[in-house]
């Protein structure tokens, strides 16, 4: 696929995804063998890797959005850097809820084939974020 077709189908998981909810579109653009990096084996396989990650993002940060800054092809890769906000009102990596708002750098790797996602690379700030919350000492 070319890369302005990669990007376009990027844009589109992470509008239909994350910012319309849409979770069977991850049936359409996710393979069934993707490959996630660098979450652990008992991570859900598929497209139920991101249905997961929409449900825990909406039952800790109910108001999340993710803002795409760039989004930069090259090969059969896609990068997204984009910058996540939300309010902390569920619980979060084993800390309660705090009501505070925060945002986070985040970088994510996609690398397609066949008009879909078959491998993914994803690293964020968490540390600051758990500061923005009032997790950690800062």
């Amino acid at each position: 696929m070319a890369i302005e077709e990669n990007k376009l189908i990027i844009n589109r998981l992470f509008n239909e995804i994350f910012h319309q909810g849409n979770l069977t579109a991850a049936d359409e653009l996710i393979a069934s063998d993707i490959i996630y990096h660098p979450f652990p084996s008992t991570f859900p396989a598929g497209p139920d890797g991101f249905r997961f990650v929409f449900k825990m993002l909406c039952s800790t940060f109910p108001d999340q959005h993710i803002a795409l800054d760039d989004i930069i092809g090259e090969g059969d890769k896609v990068v997204v850097r984009s910058t996540f906000s939300g309010t902390q009102t569920g619980p979060l990596m084993g800390f309660p809820p705090t009501g505070k708002h925060c945002t986070q750098s985040q970088i994510s790797i996609f690398r397609l084939a066949n008009g879909k996602v078959i491998e993914y690379w994803f690293n964020a700030d968490d540390l600051g974020m758990i500061r923005q919350l009032g997790l950690l000492p800062g």
